[in-house]
């Protein structure tokens, strides 16, 4: 999940060193799906959002293309799991539409009004993968579980078109170790979250957390 300042991504979330809390407000970003599928992390990206004033969230699973235009492999496995799956310069725009007018609005404090700073998290399994994200982000969160658990979670969720037999081991795993290898060139800081947790343990964890780089931004 990622996190923006205002913007997180739910893998995961880092300051850009160009937006300063005066004008552009604070970036965190927090992705927990790179983070592994089925890790908590649109759970966790609501939570924040109804604790956090002027938080919008944005989901990469919203930006899946029609499956009339997903590749299959030789098993016939819809490649789902993969970039070329997902329509991420309209992802892109919708970042940068709110970047140019994010939410601001008026709290009520001891010396009268202050505006608060907007966030934007963008959650979502594939953030780290895809370089144009790379440099907007002030927090960078990626939600982990083993693979027994992932499965177990998996097999409870109801798709649309729904897993075929054996698309977890042959297509949904297999990716996720592949893009998680991916992230070994990654040079900024991740934190890393075990997903086995609570709810309201990994909501207290990441809100705390976004709350003292909050106070940092601010306090520059």
């Amino acid at each position: 999940m990622l996190v923006h300042g205002g913007c997180a991504h739910a893998e995961g979330e880092r300051l850009h060193p160009e937006l300063s809390p005066d004008k552009d407000g604070w970036a965190p970003s927090m992705d927990p799906r790179l983070s592994v599928t089925n890790g908590g992390k649109t759970t966790l990206a609501k939570n924040l959002q109804k604790h956090l004033p002027n938080c919008s969230v944005i989901s990469q699973d919203d930006f899946f293309k029609p499956e009339s235009e997903i590749e299959t492999d030789k098993n016939g496995f819809l490649q789902y799991d993969v970039l070329e799956a997902l329509n991420m310069e309209k992802m892109m725009s919708a970042i940068s539409c709110w970047m140019e007018n994010p939410r601001h609005s008026l709290v009520s404090t001891d010396r009268g009004g202050a505006e608060e700073t907007p966030i934007l998290i963008v959650e979502g399994f594939l953030l780290f993968n895809y370089k144009p994200l790379d440099t907007i982000w002030s927090r960078s969160y990626f939600l982990t579980i083993p693979y027994d658990e992932c499965k177990r979670r998996r097999s409870t969720r109801v798709y649309e078109p729904p897993d075929p037999p054996g698309y977890f081991d042959g297509h949904v795993w297999p990716m996720y170790l592949k893009h998680r290898q991916e992230m070994e060139s990654i040079t900024w800081e991740v934190v890393y979250l075990d997903g086995t947790k609570s709810e309201e343990d990994l909501f207290s964890q990441v809100y705390e957390d976004l709350i003292q780089e909050l106070a940092k931004s601010v306090g520059k």
